[in-house]
């Protein structure tokens, strides 16, 4: 499939489905994708299981070309609604992950405090401590759930390593609402089976795991772009908008994109 990957590690700005005009910053390797999912529908392709995965950036680099695109677009009275980690896997693998966040905070302040900051993750390491705390300082920590049924997730999302559903739940409620879930809903069939996360007994999981995560906002969206396996597809904008109402009478807002 005709998938790609972000080569920069400071790109765009973007205009975003979700964010708005959205400065993008990647903290992997420009060359591979790097995460601990190997999402079946992911844009930038198959996750990178080999030796030769490409060098992650360093702190200096980041925060360096970081500056230079925010003063420039500042000078110029360029707008950006967003800076927004995202990029070609997990951003919060990176070893300095928490220290590149803490930097680009101080930079939002001193160069376009209207910004926001905003992470997409896939939620799988905010077990741990300082992930958890300083996802806690972003105006938009944005976490991945894609189903309420950890067999779906195993097929969907692929994680590698150690993956249990109710571990993830646990750890996401211990954020008390100061969170946004991003959900992906899909159709088609890939490896054999049918994949299918909008059915009735799908739904309803998802409703419960969201019900006990209690986030602040909902983000619902589909595929819009080519993805690693074939016979995977959209699902249409009605659809997302019948999930969405489901979701609305939890008493949370729900954005829906397609």
């Amino acid at each position: 499939m005709s998938t790609f990957l972000f080569d920069k590690t400071v790109f765009g700005p973007v205009k975003s489905r979700r964010l708005g005009v959205s400065l993008g910053i990647n903290l992997l390797p420009t060359n591979s994708k790097v995460c601990t999912f190997d999402c079946i529908y992911c844009e930038c392709g198959w996750t990178d299981k080999g030796s030769n995965v490409g060098v992650l950036p360093t702190r200096e680099d980041v925060i360096s070309k970081l500056e230079g695109v925010l003063t420039e677009r500042s000078q110029k009275n360029l707008p950006i609604d967003a800076i927004t980690f995202a990029g070609n896997g997990e951003p919060t693998m990176h070893p300095a992950f928490v220290e590149i966040v803490e930097d680009t905070l101080k930079l939002r302040q001193r160069l376009f405090p209207g910004a926001r900051i905003s992470i997409l993750s896939n939620a799988t390491l905010v077990h741990k401590p300082r992930i958890f705390h300083v996802l806690q300082k972003v105006d938009d920590n944005i976490l991945k759930l894609d189903s309420g049924i950890e067999a779906t997730i195993k097929k969907i999302n692929c994680p590698l390593g150690n993956f249990n559903l109710d571990t993830l739940i646990e750890s996401l409620k211990k954020f008390q609402g100061n969170l946004t879930i991003q959900s992906m809903f899909i159709k088609g069939e890939y490896d054999g089976y049918k994949v299918d996360n909008t059915t009735d007994e799908e739904i309803s999981a998802w409703l419960s795991a969201i019900k006990e995560i209690d986030p602040k906002r909902i983000m619902v969206y589909t595929i819009a772009r080519e993805t690693a396996a074939e016979g995977i597809e959209a699902v249409s904008k009605d659809e997302l908008e019948q999930i969405a109402e489901k979701a609305r009478s939890l008493g949370i807002e729900v954005l829906v994109s397609s």
